[in-house]
């Protein structure tokens, strides 16, 4: 009796002692591009990177690649001529240039009603 109980705790300390040995991940932690996911180098983005938006009755602000910006105002060589929930239009003399809050993400509206019934009948 007694050989199986030390044996029971035997076994549970080294089932704890290994568990603990592996790393911890937070699972809140956005995903981390590298090599060892890809196979290859991670690339590095280039150009301005839109990292947050606040819209309030009043204003509009973005920050970008750390700056902070208000619709209107400049950003290096660009005037920032609007600001959504996901996205800020940089005009450049040249061009325009829109920076997505989460690239490859494209916001649509979602249809309601009499509209996502008609949808669903044409989609057969």
């Amino acid at each position: 009796m007694n050989r199986a109980l030390i044996l029971l705790l035997l076994c549970f300390f080294a089932g704890s002692a290994s568990a603990q040995r592996g790393a911890l991940v937070d699972p809140t932690r956005p995903p981390r591009l590298s090599i060892e996911s890809s196979g290859k180098e991670s690339a590095v983005p280039s150009g301005p990177q839109l990292q947050s938006v606040l819209i309030s009755p009043t204003r509009r602000v973005a920050v970008i690649s750390g700056s902070t910006v208000v619709q209107g105002g400049k950003y290096g060589n660009a005037t920032v001529t609007s600001i959504s929930e996901g996205a800020v239009l940089l005009r450049y003399a040249d061009r325009r240039e829109t920076l997505h809050l989460i690239p490859g993400v494209i916001k649509r509206e979602r249809l309601t009603g009499s509209a996502a019934q008609s949808h669903k009948g044409n989609a057969r």
